[in-house]
């Protein structure tokens, strides 16, 4: 049976926590292509859009790795405070740990990403030529045009963009930060609500929504060719707009595929969806295989 490992890994001076995972019949010395898998808005390492890629990606003999990124899960940082470009420096330093196992081949070290985790995933691969390989699903590209997709009429957009602005206000009056709910940044249904990890943070300061208004991996993902990229997206995605992944593919030079889903939504893989695995699979033994 493959087996996990219990990790810790510095990142900016803080320490971030994880769990890597390692396939069977490895061979003594043999160095295997890996993937790190990122979680999603305010999650974490437990979460099945990160536990169900592990397992499935390591059964296929990568190493793996998840991990809680910083403010996140059992890491430090300050709880809930989520910011893009951090946690972009966050998988940076991932990489880095997981190329330094012995295990791990470190010029063939992914990043999958489910939701949040995938625009990190893709964001990091456009700015940083490491990483070798990206899966993203049900990922986005623009914040600014996502929240617009996720607070659609002229009444819950205006609150929105007034949460923004009284969360700069709030913080010029008193130095802190505004707290706001998860929901009233990122609506989710309340049937798919049950799919978020325990101990997920439900309260964020507004900082975190501004900058994933700010957040653009649009304009890096053209970055990541010649290196293949892997976009998936239900057909119907209940939380995040599935002109995002649109988008990215058209800015996204080559090798890219696009899979749009039907019978999925956002969390396919905490799904368990028998198609949207085949599509995994068949593109890794295409474009990133394990020999």
């Amino acid at each position: 049976m493959p087996h996990q490992e219990k990790v810790t890994f510095e990142s900016d001076s803080l320490k971030l926590a994880g769990a890597v995972h390692i396939p069977d019949g490895l061979g003594p010395g043999e160095r295997r292509p890996a993937f790190l898998v990122l979680h999603g808005f305010g999650s974490n390492k437990a979460s099945n859009s990160a536990v169900v890629p592990c397992e499935l990606l390591t059964a296929m003999g990568y190493v793996t790795m998840r991990f809680d990124m910083r403010g996140c899960g059992e890491s430090e940082g300050e709880f809930g405070r989520i910011i893009c470009l951090e946690q972009v420096d966050d998988t940076k330093s991932a990489h880095g740990f997981l190329a330094s196992r012995p295990e791990v081949d470190p010029e063939r070290i992914g990043a999958f990403g489910s939701s949040f985790g995938a625009a990190v995933a893709v964001y990091t691969a456009g700015v940083y030529e490491k990483i070798a390989a990206v899966v993203s699903s049900g990922g986005w590209g623009d914040g600014e045009r996502k929240f617009r997709g996720q607070h659609v009429s002229p009444e819950a957009w205006a609150k929105f963009t007034g949460m923004l602005d009284e969360g700069r206000r709030h913080r010029e009056r008193t130095g802190e930060s505004l707290m706001v709910p998860r929901y009233d940044i990122v609506p989710i249904p309340a049937h798919l609500r049950t799919n978020l990890a325990q101990h997920s943070v439900e309260m964020f300061p507004a900082e975190t929504a501004q900058s994933m208004f700010d957040f653009k991996a649009d304009e890096v993902v053209g970055g990541i060719a010649p290196r293949p990229l892997l976009l998936l997206h239900s057909s119907v995605d209940s939380v995040t707009p599935t002109e995002q992944s649109i988008e990215l593919f058209k800015r996204a030079g080559q090798p890219t595929d696009l899979h749009l889903t039907a019978d999925t939504d956002h969390f396919m893989f905490a799904e368990k969806n028998t198609r949207v695995r085949h599509i995994l699979t068949d593109w890794l033994t295409q474009f990133f295989p394990v020999e």
